[in-house]
């Protein structure tokens, strides 16, 4: 278990450990969910440089086991940039953190996410475990736990609040990456969703258009009253 070693012996590091199990991901959304996820993080947390997300990265938490490699998990109190080369992968004995939540999403090939997993991250100690199955029918799709006493206990509602993040993290129907469907997102203690990069840039775009053509009317009004704006001082 992480820490629980000798620290006098010889660990490997993230460059002598495999970075990848070369398992392919069963479906796409595997790596576009958590990628909006992350992507919309960066904007969230900019100003932050305290916090990491790794997409289908190995979690080496013992040194003698293989890693765990997660659809997408967040870790928050380490540098978001350990040096130009980035992470290879995420080792505990040197990040010295766990991480405070983990993803997995579904495919239509189920690989443990609700048993093994799920006992897995507990006994590692990841504050929350979030599970997101868009081919569930009858049960919820996503369902958040907190681990309490050891045990992992279901979060209530959604957006699922997560105070250790001040974040909250939902569904809800939008585009990303011109893929419309229901995806993932981060939400505000009111429960607003927070816009994705895309959702930004066309804010940004359409408040521009916006100031131009209140521009261009205050501009013929002037004209109508005979004064030329392009004569106007600055």
């Amino acid at each position: 278990m992480l820490l629980n070693y000798n620290p006098r012996a010889c660990l490997p590091s993230a460059e002598d450990l495999p970075d990848s199990d070369y398992t392919p991901v069963d479906n796409e959304l595997q790596d576009l969910i958590p990628s909006l996820l992350k992507a919309m993080l960066a904007l969230i947390w900019a100003e932050r440089m305290d916090w990491f997300f790794g997409i289908d990265m190995g979690i080496y938490y013992d040194p003698s086991q293989p890693a765990i490699v997660p659809d997408g998990f967040l870790s928050v109190g380490v540098p978001r940039i350990i040096d130009s080369d980035l992470r290879l992968s995420y080792v505990l004995w040197e990040e010295q953190k766990f991480p405070t939540l983990v993803l997995e999403v579904v495919s239509h090939k189920r690989r443990k996410e609700y048993t093994q997993k799920k006992e897995e991250y507990a006994e590692m100690g990841i504050l929350y475990y979030a599970i997101y199955n868009p081919l569930r029918k009858r049960k919820q799709k996503l369902e958040v736990y907190e681990l309490q006493a050891g045990e992992y206990q279901l979060l209530s509602g959604e957006p699922v609040w997560l105070s250790e993040l001040n974040l909250g993290i939902g569904r809800a129907e939008g585009s990303y990456q011109g893929i419309e469907r229901e995806w993932l997102y981060w939400y505000d203690e009111q429960g607003e969703r927070y816009l994705t990069p895309e959702e930004q840039m066309i804010s940004a775009q359409q408040r521009a258009l916006s100031a131009e053509q209140k521009a261009e009317k205050l501009a013929q009004k002037l004209r109508e009253l005979g004064i030329d704006p392009d004569r106007l001082d600055p």
